[in-house]
């Protein structure tokens, strides 16, 4: 009886932390830069395959030579919202 209890105590705190994580990204996301999928606006294919809210990541090199990846979100209009974005270190030594 007790690890029925504590079996759906675990799970309501695993489903309400994933709830907050997902409503935790700003409406505004992350401003496009050169080497983004939407920098210069939206790309004009739709993506009608991709479910709503699904997420993808985007690696491309920046204007001074950063390694960069993004993370985007599908969102309901089928537009991309640029949730995370993380540089990578210069050195290959300082890779993890």
């Amino acid at each position: 009886m007790i690890q029925k209890i504590v079996a759906a105590v675990v799970t309501a705190v695993l489903v309400t932390s994933c709830a907050v994580v997902s409503g935790s990204y700003s409406s505004e996301g992350y401003p496009p830069i050169p080497g983004s999928i939407t920098y210069g606006g939206q790309p004009r294919a739709k993506l009608t395959r991709s479910p709503i809210g699904s997420s993808f990541p985007h690696t491309f090199t920046d204007q001074t030579g950063r390694e960069v990846e993004e993370i985007y979100i599908i969102q309901p209009d089928r537009t991309l919202l640029i949730v995370q974005r993380h540089y990578r270190p210069f050195l290959a030594w300082s890779r993890n």
